[in-house]
């Protein structure tokens, strides 16, 4: 089995942010593969959709806390169904370099992220992550800037590119 996670802030207010792309990536993904519609485990902290790929079953996950804390939702998952550490690929925003670049990594450093901090601080230290750069304005102050919604020349980029190099490059590692 594995595990997809795209790190988010699931409230209303940062939808089409910057900091929420994979918002936007979860729910383009759903609409455009045979994944099953997400379903809410409030006790458990996720939202959660699967996708039967080949030979393999693959959970797709939507913490549902703020991301700074979404270890939490991935630790309970990982717990619940048994998925070893080296079946998780977790996505993520990064504003460290050019705009839309998109890089698969299985090592880690936490650099600025604080909510990788907090999953080497409280789960592991090796993980594999797909970072798709959302660039940075220096006109902003950092939280600022992850907060600013995407325009719509942006929004159509990712939507008739940018979201299809993520899930070719997913399809690949999985």
């Amino acid at each position: 089995m594995k595990l997809i996670v795209w790190l988010w802030n699931p409230w209303k207010e940062y939808e089409k942010t910057r900091h929420n792309l994979g918002f936007l990536f979860l729910d383009w993904i759903i609409d455009n593969d045979e994944f099953t519609s997400f379903k809410d485990e409030i006790k458990f902290k996720w939202s959660i959709s699967v996708w039967n790929l080949k030979w393999e079953k693959v959970l797709l996950l939507k913490p549902l806390t703020y991301m700074n804390l979404s270890w939490e939702s991935i630790k309970k998952v990982v717990d619940f169904y048994k998925i070893d550490l080296n079946d998780i690929i977790i996505v993520y925003d990064d504003m460290s370099m050019d705009f839309w670049k998109i890089r698969f990594r299985d090592t880690w450093s936490a650099w600025w992220h604080n909510w990788v901090k907090s999953i080497i601080s409280f789960f592991w230290e090796k993980w594999n992550r797909i970072k798709v750069w959302i660039g940075f304005n220096d006109k902003y102050d950092v939280s600022d800037w992850v907060l600013s919604k995407f325009n719509n020349s942006e929004l159509d980029n990712l939507f008739s590119e940018k979201f299809k190099l993520v899930f070719d490059l997913l399809i690949q590692k999985i």
